[in-house]
């Protein structure tokens, strides 16, 4: 008899490592947006560009003082370094895009690619981000947030049509909060003050930050705890030393600060932010219509509301006038919930909830708050929203209201297939991955406990959810297409003045609900 041969077993597909995978997100995403080279871009652009021809053409003692072109430089000194930087290479590329006086408003194909290339590749620093806080999870859990974050509309729309580099400052943000949830609480001090030097508004955060790391990492005795506040404000003191030791050193600190703080600019920008400001400047207008109807003397203000260059102001017809004191203390109150549990329970799981809640607050309350500025809360509750169904359905009508009042930014025709598109998938994946997330979670949960349970606990998002979204799809239609028909080209800020108002619903439902999350837990 022959002998039987036992068939060899086929070894298992080894695994691949969570960092491959997230390659492969940011290639599919970087293909995207190398398509996209050709697209609208704002005005942002030729400042980047005018800044690279700053840092590269005039020794470091004028950065902050040119005034060839009215986009003067007014990030802080770390940013201004980066741009140094790129200047070397844009140099080598196109002299011309460094120059500054030949360079102005220069917009070949070579600065279009550079520029916008540029962006690709210092979203690295997102992924190095994104990669730290998602390591530990499971895999579901990490693909979901890298969908979230790496393939967020609003970063393509802000960065790579508009023209930012909001993903490379949003990495440095996630890296902090990766070293805080880790408890390395020095490193995370550490990298955002390194932030702050790089942009000077993710400084909302500071108070968060400072509770948080005196409370957790400092109160440990008296002794052990002044010896262990000193080497944060050594550190700190550093970092900024570096950063404006050079401009210190020239005696130019006044002139960089009144740069990096335009206080004369109007309350609110160009493209009214859905924050609280928007009720108010509304209210203001319908009391001032009202009144004047009544017989009162109503003057109305010459002023703009959002005045984006230095000198413009923001009066108000009926209501007090607001200064950027009266939104600082707005933002503060707003904010001292949030201390409160930091002081109270300085627990790292919750410090990037914290941190989002501090950037919305900034966001509503704020002076001059940019539509573009949602990102700094939305990026950081990706991380999040994973974690409940509550965060989930939470998560998933802030992304679409917030990437929905990111349309205005482009604003020409050929772009808008491009935004609704974006919209759309984004939403489409959201409510696959949680619906994934979640059923698979609840239905584990039903084999255990043998209990029968309604199917509806899965990833809804209940009628007062749809009938939001549905609002913003009247919304849209009402001022994309029926306003032009009824009204012409009368009245042209009605559809944005409603977008932004309904916008601004949901920016304030999503304030009130981290709220609630951080006053119950």
């Amino acid at each position: 008899m022959e002998a039987q041969t036992t068939p060899k077993l086929k070894k298992p597909p080894k695994p691949s490592k969570p960092i491959t995978e997230l390659w492969w997100f940011f290639a599919a995403a970087a293909c995207v947006k190398l398509l996209l080279i050709p697209a609208y871009k704002s005005t942002d652009f030729e400042v980047h560009r005018h800044w690279l021809a700053i840092t590269h053409s005039l020794p470091l003692s004028q950065w902050y003082f040119d005034e060839t072109s009215p986009w003067t430089l007014d990030y802080p000194p770390f940013f201004a370094y980066f741009e140094r930087l790129l200047s070397i290479f844009a140099n080598l590329i196109d002299p011309q895009i460094v120059h500054l006086q030949k360079g102005l408003d220069y917009s070949s194909n070579t600065a279009l690619y550079f520029q916008r290339i540029s962006v690709i590749f210092s979203d690295l620093c997102l992924l190095h981000g994104i990669y730290r806080l998602t390591r530990k999870l499971d895999s579901t859990r990490q693909k979901l947030i890298w969908v979230l974050v790496v393939w967020s509309p609003m970063l393509v729309i802000v960065d790579h049509l508009h023209f930012q580099y909001n993903g490379f400052l949003l990495g440095i943000l996630l890296i902090s909060l990766s070293y805080l949830e880790e408890g390395r609480d020095v490193m995370g001090g550490l990298v955002f003050a390194v932030l702050l030097c790089f942009k000077h508004l993710f400084a909302v955060a500071a108070p968060v930050y400072f509770v948080y790391l005196l409370r957790h990492y400092c109160w440990k005795g008296f002794v052990r705890g002044f010896w262990r506040l000193f080497i944060l404000g050594v550190i700190v003191v550093a970092v900024f030393a570096v950063a404006y030791g050079p401009f210190v050193y020239h005696g130019q600190m006044q002139q960089v600060i009144h740069r990096m703080f335009p206080f004369g600019r109007g309350l609110c920008h160009a493209y009214w932010a859905p924050n609280f400001w928007v009720f108010y400047i509304i209210l203001d207008k319908v009391l001032a219509f009202l009144l004047g109807r009544l017989g009162f003397n109503i003057q109305a203000p010459a002023a703009s509301f959002t005045g984006g260059i230095v000198g413009d102001l923001s009066p108000f017809a009926v209501l007090p006038q607001i200064t950027p004191v009266t939104t600082f203390i707005l933002v503060l109150l707003a904010l001292s919930p949030c201390l409160i549990k930091a002081w109270r329970h300085p627990r790292p799981v919750r410090i990037t909830r914290w941190v989002a809640y501090a950037y919305t607050c900034g966001f509503l309350f704020g002076w001059h708050v940019h539509e573009k500025a949602a990102l700094h809360f939305v990026i950081p509750l990706a991380i999040v929203a994973v974690q409940s169904l509550d965060d989930s359905r939470h998560y998933f009508l802030l992304s679409t209201v917030s990437c929905y009042s990111l349309f205005p930014l482009l604003f020409e025709a050929q772009e808008y297939p491009i935004k609704v598109l974006l919209l759309l998938l984004h939403s489409m994946l959201m409510w696959l991955g949680f619906s994934a997330q979640f059923t698979k979670r609840i239905s584990l949960e039903l084999e255990k406990s043998e209990k029968k349970k309604d199917k509806e606990e899965g990833f809804v998002i209940g009628w007062v959810g749809w009938g939001y979204l549905v609002g913003i799809l009247l919304v849209e239609i009402s001022g994309q297409f029926l306003h032009p028909i009824i009204f012409g080209d009368k009245l042209p800020f009605i559809p944005l003045m409603l977008s932004s108002t309904y916008c601004a619903l949901g920016t304030m439902y999503s304030f009130i609900w981290q709220l609630k999350w951080i006053l119950d837990s």
